[in-house]
């Protein structure tokens, strides 16, 4: 996956990088079960933010890159809150939205900007 290739830092090999990005997400789905990190699916644009990580945990890994990998390879629990958060929504996660990378800091306000 793209975020697999975004290096943290010059010494850091793709190999390492994607056992890092394995690592992110595999906590990430550790705290949605554990209901320390809240998703949002955004009623507008299908958009989705995990919410509740501080940025050192993400580690640079993308709110996109996160959903992909956990309907990939997450646990039940953690895609039985997405579909919660697609219900609240009243629509599902859009494939567009995540392609064009919109994102929320905050879950209320999207955008598109690049980091």
């Amino acid at each position: 996956m793209a975020c697999e290739t975004r290096l943290q830092n010059r010494n850091q090999t793709l190999s390492q990088r994607k056992a890092q990005v394995k690592d992110i997400v595999a906590f990430t789905d550790e705290l949605i079960r554990k209901n320390k990190v809240r998703i949002v699916v955004d009623k507008k644009t299908g958009a989705i933010a995990f919410l509740g990580m501080t940025d050192a945990e993400r580690g640079g890994v993308s709110d996109a890159c996160t959903f992909r990998m956990i309907m990939t390879t997450g646990s039940a629990l953690a895609k039985q809150a997405i579909a919660r958060a697609e219900q609240l929504a009243g629509r599902g996660v859009s494939r567009q939205a995540l392609t064009n990378g919109t994102h929320s800091h905050d879950g209320t306000s999207w955008s598109t900007h690049k980091h």
